[in-house]
This record gives structure tokens, C-alpha cells and sequence, in this order.
């Protein structure tokens, strides 16, 4: 299974394609998507995201997207801007005939960390534990588009079972457990 994911920005949207071949995750495709300067035509800002996206769709055909859900922020003009660019990458992923999943923040950060409250360096230090990627990049969008196809990976395969602990979650899923030294 293919699964792109994407964390949504109006100035830049990161992404990450991933694969899953006998419950092995591997790394496919990353990056960012800059468009304009924020004086530029917003318009042309979500011309521009929806095209790159329908590229990388293209290219790397996933068999599913997962989109980070948008948080509360306090600035409503940069959440409608938001707004607008994650509804035109669904819309890129949704022409494509691909099926969205979505997933708050803290859910993501949980399901790669193990803690919901985790920083960005800490997710991408997982990111990059999980996927084997030694490049050292700050493409904090980047990675936390990654950790969002994690996050759907992880929810597809464990059958959304709920544990009630660290302990339970290793007995009921020895597979995923890697013991690194």
C-alpha cells in the first residue's frame, strides 16, 4: 500500500509518499511545496498547490492520502487561508479517485512519538528513525507530512484497537516493536 500524506500551508505544504511492503515502511518521496510570497495573488497560491500535488499523485500513485486536520488558532484570516489550501490538496487527492483519511494533530504526534504533546523535533526524529532516512534537512512540514502517512499505517494495521497501556500495546503488537542500539 501507497500512502501519501499531507500537511497543509498556504505558503508552504509538506508531503511524504510512503510504502508499506510486509508491514516494512519505506520511504517513497518528500519535500515541501513553496508557492509565492504572501503579496502574491492567493489564488495563484492554491493553483500552484493543487498542480504540485496532482504532480507528485501522478508520479508516485498512492493508494491513499491522510490529511492533518486543522487546529484551533486564534488568527481567523490564516485559518481560512489554511482552509483553502487543505481543501484544494483534498480536492488534487479526491479527483485522483484516492481516499482521504484525516487526523488530528495530537493524534499524529502520538501515533509516531507515543506522546500527543510531542515538539516537531521530536517527531522528526522519529520520522527518520522509523523511515531509515539519515538526511539532516528542517523541513519540519516535510516530516510531519511523513508522520501523517505513519499515523495511517498505524491506525490501518492495528484495526483502530484501543490499549490501555504501554504494556498492552507491546503484547498485542509485537510486530511493530524495534529494539534499536
Amino acid at each position: 500500500m501507497i500512502i501519501l500524506g499531507i500537511d497543509p500551508g498556504s505558503l508552504v505544504c509538506g508531503y511524504g509518499v510512503i510504502e508499506s511492503n510486509n508491514n516494512k515502511l519505506q520511504l517513497i518521496e518528500y519535500g515541501v511545496i513553496k508557492v509565492a510570497q504572501k503579496e502574491e495573488d492567493f489564488n495563484l497560491r492554491l493553483k500552484e498547490i493543487y498542480l504540485r500535488i496532482d504532480s507528485v499523485i501522478k508520479r508516485c500513485k498512492p493508494d491513499e492520502s491522510s490529511f492533518e486536520t486543522i487546529f484551533y488558532g486564534k488568527n481567523v484570516q490564516s485559518m481560512m487561508k489554511l482552509s483553502h489550501a487543505r481543501a484544494v490538496a483534498i480536492l488534487a487527492a479526491t479527483l485522483n479517485n484516492i481516499p482521504i483519511n484525516e487526523y488530528a494533530p495530537r493524534e499524529i504526534k502520538k501515533s509516531v512519538t507515543g506522546l500527543g504533546s510531542a515538539s516537531k523535533e521530536q517527531v522528526r526524529f522519529m520520522v527518520k528513525k522509523i523511515l531509515n532516512i539519515s538526511e539532516n534537512h528542517n523541513f519540519f512540514d516535510a516530516t510531519d507530512a511523513l508522520a501523517t502517512a505513519i499515523c495511517h499505517y498505524f491506525r490501518k494495521n492495528s484495526g483502530n484497537k484501543k490499549t490501555s497501556s504501554w504494556e498492552q500495546y507491546i503484547k498485542s503488537n509485537p510486530e511493530k516493536i524495534k529494539i534499536f542500539q
